[in-house]
């Protein structure tokens, strides 16, 4: 997906006027780029980069550091499994060997057709409900192998 020079400036531009361009708030302005991107493409963090005269690798620098951000183009679903311990004792790994499985992908990747991105994380804080995924910030608790495919199908 090629991203249209003018219309990412014109986009880029609006999220740094709304924060003024206020180099302390950096995460924050990337944070929006994420949001309309599912992604931090280059060409956005090239313009933050000028338009705020940052340096492109101190803005690397904190797009790399949190996991949050994503230097690869995502999924329109995240999809997030809980590995953490609770989880984990539950039958998260057997989960997310379904979804790998059915999905084609492994944690990290996105699906051929752009539909989702697998994710692990390490504890959701619900772990009474575990084993837990959860896509688009919805989620999804005592997940089964069983349950996987009528999940997913939610999600088209």
């Amino acid at each position: 997906m090629r991203i249209k020079t003018s219309e990412m400036h014109q986009k880029v531009g609006a999220v740094l006027d709304s924060y003024q361009r206020d180099k302390g708030l950096l995460i924050s302005i990337l944070q929006d780029i994420q949001k309309e991107y599912n992604y931090l493409p280059r060409e956005a963090l090239e313009y933050v980069c000028l338009e705020m005269c940052i340096p492109l690798s101190q803005i690397y620098s904190v797009a790399t550091f949190f996991k949050a951000f994503s230097l690869k183009p995502r999924g329109r679903h995240i999809i997030s499994v809980c590995l953490g311990t609770a989880c984990y004792v539950r039958g998260a790994a057997k989960v997310l060997e379904s979804i790998e499985s059915e999905l084609k992908v492994s944690p990290g990747e996105t699906t051929d057709d752009g539909r989702f991105t697998l994710e692990t994380v390490n504890c959701v804080g619900a772990c009474a409900l575990g084993p837990m995924v959860i896509i688009d910030e919805e989620y999804h608790g005592e997940m089964k192998t069983d349950k996987v495919s009528s999940l997913l199908e939610k999600y088209s």
